[in-house]
């Protein structure tokens, strides 16, 4: 029987009366057709890893936003707090309440930009830092201090390159003075975020950290420096000088790379896998077609399995005819057009296969693995697409 300690990531959607999520046996619970596992022995690996980059004066942000890239907020900054982090970044007001709802009482940075009052109000009520980024969302978020009578730490966005969020890098001292004047907010840190730190030519990201220099230079001359970062995952793993104060890692954390030529800087291990189970087996005859359209058309007698995920879930539609599964630690191929709650697999190569069984479809079995990667290569996507897709409705089980 697998660990369940952190069954309670997700609620039960089942009406098994007598089964709560704190009981779930996971073996043979009618509830488990399909699961996310969260190994969180390899999310503590992956801490240390990029920890043993750093500096002790830089510290390590965990951005879990998006629920912690589907690998559930709750658990993950749990745990990688108790590995060495010391920040939380999120995107959303929401996502930052939901940790302090938690119990979490770290700093908590919202990267995503927020204008209106009653977000305001509610970032200093639960005492989230926001990232400032327009002299006019300064403006509104000092008045809408001014009337709570309440000072915020905020963080200051430069645009270097990215062409997202930010003042632009030349007016980093007028905006930055702007801000300090302003009396409700104190300024906490300035930061920029790299466009291209994942290419092998890192002609652009030495641009731009030459800009962000440039306007962190600027600034000396006033006496306002606080901290400082631009790092991201790809930014930390390959160029030290970009560290600063503080990185901010996302997909490292979870144990993928950026970009293949960082593989080798540290070793990284994947902290999600995704399983289903077999649902029924049946045999089809030559000239059979499988699934909605017809896009699969047995050309010999073939053993199938249905299994319990489909699209809903967050295995992509376009991946039909295109995956490949494990089962039994063997590969098996996909077959047919995904649909919403299923998808079938050619199991002809498996002897005997019984309902109930486990099907991996991202994780490892033996020395056989597939990866988010795998997937994204294959629709000509990111992993982190892949990893955010998983919905709410697959429960998270913490294993290790």
């Amino acid at each position: 029987m697998l660990d369940t300690s952190a069954s309670s990531m997700t609620e039960s959607n089942c009406s098994y009366p007598h089964i709560t999520s704190m009981q779930w046996e996971f073996d043979g619970d009618p509830c488990q057709r399909a699961w996310v596992e969260i190994d969180l022995k390899a999310l503590v690996h992956n801490v240390e890893q990029i920890k043993s980059l750093l500096s002790p004066q830089t510290a390590l942000m965990a951005v879990v936003k998006a629920d912690a890239y589907g690998h559930g907020a709750r658990i993950v900054s749990e745990k990688v707090l108790e590995a060495g982090a010391s920040w939380l970044g999120v995107a959303t007001v929401p996502e930052g309440i939901e940790l302090r709802q938690a119990g979490i009482d770290v700093p908590i940075l919202v990267l995503g930009a927020v204008n209106s009052p009653e977000e305001i109000q509610a970032i200093a009520h639960w005492k989230l830092q926001p990232t400032i980024c327009s002299p006019q969302q300064a403006k509104t978020f000092s008045e809408t201090l001014g009337n709570l009578d309440q000072k915020l730490p905020v963080h200051v966005k430069l645009d270097t390159g990215m062409s997202r969020l930010g003042t632009f890098w030349q007016d980093a001292t007028e905006f930055i003075e702007l801000v300090q004047k302003l009396s409700n907010l104190e300024i906490a840190s300035i930061y920029s975020h790299l466009a291209t730190a994942d290419d092998v030519d890192p002609t652009f990201m030495k641009q731009q950290h030459e800009r962000f220099q440039s306007a962190i230079a600027s600034l000396k001359a006033t006496g306002i420096i606080p901290r400082l970062h631009l790092a991201n995952s790809a930014g930390t793993l390959s160029d030290q000088t970009l560290h600063y104060d503080m990185v901010r890692v996302g997909l490292a954390l979870y144990g993928l790379y950026p970009a293949d030529h960082l593989q080798q800087v540290i070793n990284l291990k994947p902290v999600l896998s995704v399983k289903a189970r077999v649902t029924q087996v049946k045999t089809i005859s030559p000239g059979t077609g499988v699934s909605y359209g017809y896009k699969f058309v047995a050309s010999k007698e073939t053993q199938i399995a249905v299994v319990g995920i489909g699209y809903a879930d967050g295995v992509p539609r376009s991946l039909s005819n295109k995956m490949k599964v494990l089962i039994r630690g063997k590969i098996v191929s996909q077959i047919g057009t995904i649909t919403m709650d299923q998808l079938m697999l050619d199991v002809s190569s498996i002897p005997d296969l019984q309902v109930g069984e486990i099907v991996t479809l991202l994780g490892k079995e033996g020395n056989i693995k597939i990866q988010a990667d795998d997937w994204a290569s294959a629709l000509g996507t990111i992993s982190w697409e892949i990893l955010c897709g998983f919905k709410h409705r697959l429960p998270r089980v913490a294993v290790g």
